[in-house]
């Protein structure tokens, strides 16, 4: 990694744990701060988890593992409300490295993709449609929901990723680190029971 990447790393690292940014507005964002230019000077995903491991460990030691661990529940939460969509988490919140200014991010693997919407519509939860970049590459649907994090007590973004059943197929893949990028409810109940906070 360059010294302008590290730099760029750094910078990023304080945005995604203090402000909740996603990896690729805030390396953008760093950037240009820096005033360091060009896709091919940001530094990747991988050496960004670093420096926001190494952040979080020099500025957040003391809250960061109650914050995750209040996020983690309130993903399960939502992950049994959810369970005949098969969720999985992914995100800083499965990866260990959220705040309470992180969001949850649940990916839904459907047979009818509108059923998640109609599910949200029965439970009377309000949500805010929008189309993200998916695992794929593919532009995929998202049901955003703010919910209160009694834990945390401010509200949390929940944002549920909408996929086909079949997308499922490779979306267990481990990432360059060998770590797998989301877990189904099973591996979250298993992170839970195995919190010792």
């Amino acid at each position: 990694m360059t010294d302008d990447q590290s730099e760029i790393a750094v910078q990023a690292a304080r945005w995604v744990v203090e402000e909740g940014l996603e990896y690729g507005p805030a390396k953008r964002r760093a950037a240009k701060a820096l005033g360091l230019g060009g896709r091919g000077s940001l530094p990747s995903n991988e050496a960004l988890d670093d420096a926001v491991m190494e952040y979080i460990s020099v500025f957040c030691a003391d809250t960061q593992p109650r914050e995750l661990l209040a996020l983690r529940r309130l993903a399960w939460v939502w992950m049994e409300r959810l369970l005949a969509f098969r969720p999985h988490l992914g995100g800083a919140v499965w990866h260990g490295t959220a705040t309470k200014n992180s969001d949850i991010h649940l990916q839904l693997f459907c047979d009818d993709c509108k059923s998640a919407e109609m599910a949200l519509i029965d439970q009377r939860v309000a949500y805010e449609v929008r189309t993200v970049m998916g695992i794929k590459g593919e532009s995929v649907d998202v049901l955003s929901v703010h919910v209160f994090c009694a834990e945390l007590k401010e509200d949390i973004g929940v944002h549920l990723m909408i996929y086909d059943f079949d997308d499922v197929r490779g979306a267990l893949k481990p990432d360059v680190k060998g770590r797998v990028p989301r877990g189904d409810a099973r591996a979250v109940q298993r992170l839970l029971s195995g919190a010792n906070i």
